[in-house]
Parts: C-alpha cells; sequence; structure tokens
C-alpha cells in the first residue's frame, strides 16, 4: 500500500475520533498500512480496550534513534459552524480543511507516508501515536512505558504538533481536573436552610480567576520570561448546572485547567485551589450533611524544559536550520517522553492558533514544509 502525503491526510481525516469515541478503526488502518512495509507494529491499549497507542520502530534494530510523536484523536466539532465537512479534506486558496488536518494528523499522514522512504536508515525511526492527548495526555504515559521495555532505546523524540516548523524547547505543565458540587435543594426563599452548588462552583470560580490575575500583576521571574504570557494561568472551560431559577441548585461541575511556567511546576496553584475546595467542602457539610465539593483529577501534564546540549534540538536545529528560541504555552505528550528519559523537542507544520477551531486548516506550504523536514531527517539518519 502506497499513498501519498496528501492521500495518506485523506485517509485519516476520514476516521471522525473524537477523544469521546474509540480510535481503534484508525490504528486498524495505520496498523494494516505499516505491515504491508514490513514493519512490525505494537498496541497499547486503554483500560476500556476500546482506544490504543500505536508505535512502531523502523530500521536497525539498535539504540539512537529518532521518535516521532503525534496524537490520533481529536476535538469535537460538536456546535462548530464548519463550512465544509470536517471529515473530508478540502482543498481551497492554498489551505487544507478539516477536523485535525493542523492538530495534528497532518505531522501523522506525513510521518507514515514517508516509511518507503525508510528502507536505507542507519539509525532508527520509531513512530509513537497516542491516544487521548486531547482531554489530559492520558495515552502518552503509558505508551512511553510500553515503548522503553519493547524497542530499543531512542535518542530523540520530535512532537510534531504545529510549530510552523520552528524549533520548540519548552511548554508549560498542565494540571487539570473536574469540580463536582454537590448542594440542598430548597425554594430559593428559604435559601439560609439549602446550599446553592451554583453559587458554591461561582464562589470556587471567582478564587481561580482572583489568583489567575494576582499571577499576571506579579512580577515576571527570569525562568518565565521566554513563555507567552511569562506566568501560570487558571482556567474554567466549562460549567454546567442549576434546576430552576427559584431553586437552589442541586449539583453543578466545571472543569479547571492551571497551566504552569517553570517558576510554578511544583503544581502550588493547583494544590492550593484543592485545599480552598476541602475549606468550602467542610462549610457546606455543616450547613446539609449531603452537599459536597469533589475534585476528579485527570492525569498531569508534565511540561518540556529546555535542555542544556539537547540531542533532540541539537539535531531538529540542524535538519530546519532554525536557530530561534521559542517556548509554548500548550501542552504536548513531549512532557512524558522527556520524563521518561528521551530528549525532546516540538516541531510541526501548522499553525497552533487554528487548532480546535471551526473550519481547522493547513496550508499547503506548511505541509509541504513538513514532508521536506521529514525527507531531511530520514537522508540524515540514513
Amino acid at each position: 500500500m502506497n499513498l501519498s502525503a496528501r492521500e495518506m491526510l485523506d485517509r485519516l481525516i476520514a476516521f471522525p475520533t473524537v477523544s469521546r469515541d474509540t480510535n481503534l478503526p484508525l490504528v486498524d488502518f495505520m496498523e494494516e498500512y505499516l505491515t504491508s512495509h514490513g514493519v512490525t507494529c505494537h498496541r497499547d491499549y486503554d483500560e476500556t480496550g476500546q482506544k490504543a497507542s500505536l508505535f512502531a520502530h523502523i530500521g536497525p534494530e539498535i539504540d539512537g534513534g529518532v521518535i516521532l510523536s503525534g496524537h490520533t484523536d481529536v476535538v469535537p466539532v460538536d456546535g462548530q459552524d464548519w463550512v465544509t465537512d470536517p471529515w473530508t479534506v478540502v482543498e481551497k486558496d492554498g489551505k487544507l480543511y478539516g477536523r485535525g488536518t493542523t492538530d495534528m494528523k497532518g505531522f501523522v499522514a506525513l510521518a507514515l507516508a514517508a516509511v518507503p522512504k525508510m528502507k536505507d536508515l542507519k539509525r532508527p525511526i520509531q513512530l509513537a501515536f497516542s491516544y487521548d492527548e486531547e482531554v489530559g495526555l492520558l495515552g502518552a504515559r503509558p505508551l512511553v512505558d510500553a515503548m522503553k521495555e519493547a524497542l530499543p532505546r531512542a535518542n530523540a523524540c520530535i512532537v510534531g504538533e504545529p510549530t510552523g516548523m520552528k524549533v520548540v524547547s519548552g511548554h508549560k505543565s498542565c494540571d487539570a481536573c473536574f469540580v463536582d458540587v454537590r448542594g440542598f435543594e430548597v425554594h430559593s426563599s428559604k435559601l439560609h436552610e439549602g446550599v446553592s452548588a451554583t453559587m458554591v462552583a461561582a464562589r470556587l470560580v471567582n478564587w481561580l480567576r482572583q489568583r489567575s490575575d494576582a499571577n499576571r500583576d506579579a512580577p515576571v521571574k527570569d525562568e518565565d520570561a521566554a513563555f507567552d504570557p511569562p506566568y501560570t494561568t487558571l482556567h474554567v472551560g466549562m460549567l454546567n448546572g442549576g434546576t430552576a431559577h427559584n431553586i437552589t441548585a442541586k449539583d453543578c461541575s466545571f472543569s479547571v485547567d492551571v497551566r504552569n511556567v517553570p517558576s510554578d511546576m511544583d503544581g502550588k496553584h493547583f494544590q492550593d485551589f484543592r485545599d480552598f475546595c476541602g475549606e468550602v467542602d467542610a462549610e457546606i457539610k455543616a450547613v446539609h450533611p449531603e452537599a459536597s465539593v469533589t475534585c476528579r483529577i485527570l492525569a498531569p501534564g508534565p511540561g518540556v524544559s529546555p535542555e542544556p546540549d539537547s540531542p533532540a534540538e541539537e539535531l531538529t536545529r540542524r535538519i530546519t536550520g532554525d536557530n530561534s528560541q521559542n517556548t509554548v504555552p500548550y501542552g504536548t505528550d513531549g512532557g512524558w517522553f522527556q520524563l521518561g528519559g528521551y530528549s525532546t523537542v516540538i516541531c510541526g507544520p501548522g499553525d497552533i492558533a487554528l487548532a480546535h477551531q471551526p473550519n481547522e486548516f493547513i496550508t499547503v506550504e506548511q505541509f509541504e514544509a513538513g514532508e521536506a523536514f521529514l525527507d531531511k531527517l530520514i537522508s540524515h539518519l540514513s
């Protein structure tokens, strides 16, 4: 099975691998494709068996190779105003539209399409495609563990998240949770006898806003200055709750993410918030024992820290010719690879500002730049 990069992109986008659904049909296709080129594949399943990461080793069975890291899942299109079918690649005015074209099936398509060119490698390439990156980097940690056990030790990891083909040597870490507030319902005229879950949630959200504002207004530390913004942000992305306008809400839930700059990698803001949730939980239980505040912790998203004498950075700069110094505020699977002992950088085609947006696209120019990058990498490793 031989597919051009564009043909591969068409095939990958056609799989609607929204994080809430299985990705196994896509994994089946990728494994069938790789197997047709003589590549042995490995799967790492989640606890449900409905999702899997796929990884493979191409080239000589020796240490010192390069990992190409991507994720298979995409964010939903629900409620977004798409002009085109999000599950079909549409080319118009030098742009390739479709969910995941930028984040990040574009890079995955380029890596897969390049496999037939890897037959003469002197140093191996390893492919690492995770599940559930978009909902908390859930697949990356077990994927890294599985690769360390099953494959020769790679020397560098290139995470192909969209950076406009700039070399990114660091990104923030992310702590995340869902907060569930359980109130006690009474008529709103008897507010003092009940607990309003929505009002309690509003109090907790306001704590997050105040802490984020305080971080913004504090002096910038030297180790954080390269980030935009150069401080830790605390954010609520979803909030749902309430029964009626005149009933104290029984339930309210909201999501929290805390994006930590290097000086806050100890997670102190997240822990302070959880401590505050505990204080409020005790207060509302004193009103009614059924009331509660519960934090459901998601997998932590470790940051990527700039490495002195980084093999991954040196290699990627040699291939791209990019010597600019770059960090990004968003997270990637790269933090787990770096914690696993792999030298790690982020470098891939596309613009992160287009990720998760309606009418997501990657420009043909960026897609071709990513293809040229992988061609040069393969030549270098051959």
